[in-house]
């Protein structure tokens, strides 16, 4: 019974995230990067560097098994080498919007 709540719980978790990517705003995630991510990433082509440990948005999007609700996961959960942004599920999926736009 709690695998099974458990496993709805994530389903719901992860149907959420999609949504919230599905419905985002790629303009604001662009306005977004450039205020939090441009210190490191390069965010745009109008932007002649970031930090040479974070790959530029560009590549980013080109990955081919890269998606926008991936990235809004990915820039949920804590991980390595990026700093806590606190996001919201919805600047997360904005962001993630506009790194996809990218391809």
């Amino acid at each position: 019974m709690k695998r099974t709540i458990a496993a709805l719980l994530s389903l719901t978790f992860f149907a959420s995230l999609t949504g919230a990517a599905s419905a985002a705003d790629a303009a604001n995630g662009k306005r977004l990067s450039e205020r939090w991510c441009a210190s490191c990433h390069v965010v745009s082509s109008s932007q002649q560097r970031g930090n040479t440990q974070a790959p530029p948005f560009s590549e980013v999007a080109k990955k081919p098994h890269i998606d926008a609700p991936m990235l809004a996961l990915f820039l949920l959960l804590p991980h390595p080498k990026m700093p806590d942004m606190n996001l919201s599920r919805f600047e997360a999926g904005d962001i993630a919007a506009y790194i996809a736009s990218l391809k």
